[in-house]
């Protein structure tokens, strides 16, 4: 071989070499690390962009001003995978919930998304609705339309047992709908069924998120819908479903409820005057969290904690002006941490433990660190009253108080502990009051510092 010939084939795998490298940096920058890891429930890694839509009255990907565009881009998304849908400023009308999906994120413009509720109809049965029946017949049609929300109960069938569905189909004044009946509506037992629903609502969910959204709950024009069934954002079995920024107000019921829902976080949330409660956690929801919150003129309750509501924190919140408790804690509801709330001038006791047995009383639970002031404002009060036969409480480092004058000054007792209560422990709380500490119990079992 020539030297000419020797260099072309020295030149030739140069380049043939040069490529396989050039070949071999561009798959690195391109392809993934060897040490990638696929999702736990999906055949791939983690995605950096993933599916995003708008939804506004105008310029957006959908345009629309109700509950129909809303839902069609959540849908969307949802069959995706997930990913997020944004919601431009205005007023949408609500005429069904906004049905939240799993691995979608919900978020509005910050203190200018809207979404009302529309003016609700009711009207009696004229049929007993079955159990399990996926059809009712009212008495006046007029306001119930295909694809509304609607509820169906009777005087026996109220809580879990209200249905909550939507509509799907109508003949004359018979409606079908897209739930069964979860209990006997009996025309005797006045069954009536109402369009009202939660203006967001979440069933059987995995990793939600809403966020910036005010919800306007219109209850002048709407009948009472129960907290275990709705509420202005309501979530059942939402597990890990995340609420930020959001308002609601004004809804005939709770602000915020959420049933047999692990791992909730509610943050930077306001409900106000709302009929019922403001935060509503419940039966069975373990571990959530409700920080940075306002629950503010509400009719009965600030924060709820129903039945085994268990290992949640509760802190930074301010309670006020609540029609009954600022913080109402019973059944089963136990090992929870409420710190660094503010609960002032709710209609009666700051804090209250319901009247539970042994075991289902709220037991091991933890208030530290809260300011508990000027409770009463429907007439004497405690800062802390301790019913049932509660066990292992702590009270450490709050502040309890009246600052009114003279006859305003109906937050009278600092801590009621009635006598079946069992041991608790005060550690350097600070308590103005006209009594301090009023311990019922026939032989104390108060440990304190």
């Amino acid at each position: 071989m020539n030297t000419y010939r020797l260099l072309a084939v020295v030149g030739l795998l140069a380049l043939q070499l040069a490529a396989v490298v050039a070949a071999e940096e561009h798959l690195s920058r391109i392809a993934p690390r060897p040490e990638e890891r696929q999702l736990p429930f999906e055949m791939h890694a983690e995605m950096k962009h993933r599916p995003r839509i708008t939804v506004a009255r105008r310029d957006a990907d959908l345009i629309g001003s109700d509950n129909r565009a809303l839902q069609a881009a959540v849908d969307y998304i949802a069959a995706l995978g997930g990913g997020t849908v944004e919601i431009g400023p205005g007023e949408y009308l609500m005429r069904d919930s906004l049905h939240l999906r799993s691995h979608v994120t919900v978020r509005g413009t910050a203190g200018e998304t809207i979404l009302r509720k529309a003016d609700g109809r009711v009207s009696p049965l004229v049929l007993d609705g079955d159990f399990g029946e996926q059809q009712l017949t009212v008495e006046n049609a007029k306001g119930f339309e295909v694809g509304h929300g609607v509820a169906i109960w009777d005087d026996r069938a109220g809580g879990f047992h209200t249905t909550v569905a939507r509509i799907t189909g109508r003949d004359g004044n018979t409606f079908s709908i897209d739930k069964s009946l979860m209990a006997d509506c009996m025309v005797h037992n006045q069954a009536r069924a109402a369009t009202v629903f939660p203006v967001v609502s979440g069933y059987d969910l995995r990793g939600a998120r809403v966020e910036n959204l005010i919800i306007e709950g219109n209850r002048e024009a709407n009948v009472h819908l129960n907290g275990c069934r709705g509420a202005g954002i309501f979530l059942y079995r939402g597990f890990g479903t995340e609420i930020h920024n959001c308002v609601v107000r004004n809804y005939h019921g709770d602000g915020i409820s959420f049933q047999q829902s692990n791992d909730v976080v509610v943050s930077r949330c306001v409900s106000e005057g709302n009929s019922q409660l403001g935060f509503h956690p419940g039966s069975g929801s373990q571990r959530p969290v409700v920080r940075d919150c306002i629950a503010r003129n509400n009719g009965t309750d600030g924060l709820f904690l129903c039945w085994r509501v268990r290992h949640g924190l509760f802190e930074n919140n301010l309670l006020e002006g609540n029609g009954r408790f600022g913080i109402s804690i019973g059944h089963k509801d136990s090992d929870n941490l409420l710190q660094r709330n503010h609960i002032l001038r709710n209609g009666e006791d700051g804090v209250y433990f319901r009247d539970e047995s042994f075991g289902m009383a709220a037991h091991r639970n933890r208030l530290k660190e809260n300011v508990i002031e000027d409770n009463g404002t429907n007439g004497s009060a405690a800062g802390i009253r301790v019913r049932g036969h509660t066990e292992g409480l702590v009270f450490e480092d709050n502040t309890i108080r009246d600052t009114r004058d003279g006859e305003a000054r109906t937050q009278t007792t600092g801590v009621l502990i009635e006598k079946r209560v069992g041991k608790l422990s005060l550690r350097d709380n600070r308590i103005e009051a006209q009594t301090p500490v009023n311990d019922l119990r026939e032989s104390s079992t108060t440990s304190s510092r």
